[in-house]
């Protein structure tokens, strides 16, 4: 019996992430690194990346994985944020490819070592070899894309619970709707209802960990088109939720 319980205890404490969250100089490094793209730099206002992955509580030697990953640019810091040790599966499915990302997720992607390719779609995200092996999922300004996409949340949802380790985190930002919105103008505005957003993830078993407030604008109305291109001088000032979900760890 105390073997038993001995073998139990060690399972349950490999299953835990202890998290490895980067310093504010080491932040401050890794956003301000001169081998970042001018392009990059030039989003970093409307994003707040040092927040961003402080938020995410990514690390040193970290599994991460990022939904829908477009052109790269939230991948590259979490590639930076995981570090030599690390690595990150960046994920997108066919019609990103095919409408944007290919040509940019590509360039990207020869300068990136740790970082894996995964062009999957986001119902079944991440390659088999990831299952309960990952630290981290991120799903950074998208979600509302796999509403109006029509994709099966609640199998993208429960995929990423497996691919997470016990103890690992969901962190989920997107644009804010207007209470009461749901999910009816994901296509229209691009933006989600952060309750909606919310229920969907704990109905496959996740816990609301935490809440960021550094994306928010309370001065946005709601009521127009959020999508980069639409936004136009607007782009980055949206209000936007950040949530981190945890998979519940095992208790023996």
């Amino acid at each position: 019996m105390r073997t038993s319980i001995l073998c139990l205890s060690l399972i349950c404490t490999a299953c835990v992430r202890t998290p490895a969250a980067l310093t504010a100089d080491q932040l401050a490094t890794l956003v301000g690194a001169a081998d970042r793209t001018a392009d990059d730099k030039a989003l970093d206002p409307g994003r707040k990346p040092a927040e961003f992955i402080a938020f995410t509580r990514v690390g040193p030697g970290m599994k991460v994985g990022e939904l829908m990953a477009g052109g790269g640019y939230t991948t590259e810091l979490l590639s930076r944020a995981v570090g030599p040790s690390g690595v990150v599966y960046g994920e997108n499915p066919r019609w990103v490819l095919e409408r944007f990302a290919e040509k940019p997720w590509t360039e990207r992607l020869t300068r990136l070592p740790n970082v894996k390719r995964a062009d999957l779609e986001l119902d079944a995200p991440f390659p088999a070899e990831a299952d309960a092996k990952l630290d981290v999922v991120v799903s950074n300004a998208i979600y509302h894309d796999a509403v109006w996409n029509k994709v099966d949340r609640e199998k993208m949802n429960r995929a990423v619970y497996r691919a997470l380790k016990m103890g690992g985190s969901y962190v989920v930002c997107d644009s804010s709707a207007l209470d009461g919105a749901g999910d009816t103008v994901t296509e229209t505005l691009h933006r989600i209802e952060e309750k909606f957003v919310r229920a969907e993830i704990e109905r496959v078993g996740f816990k609301l960990a935490a809440t960021g407030d550094f994306l928010r604008n309370p001065s946005d109305a709601r009521d127009w088109n959020a999508s980069p291109r639409a936004a136009a001088e607007k782009r980055g000032t949206s209000d936007r939720f950040c949530l981190r979900f945890e998979r519940p760890e095992a208790y023996y």
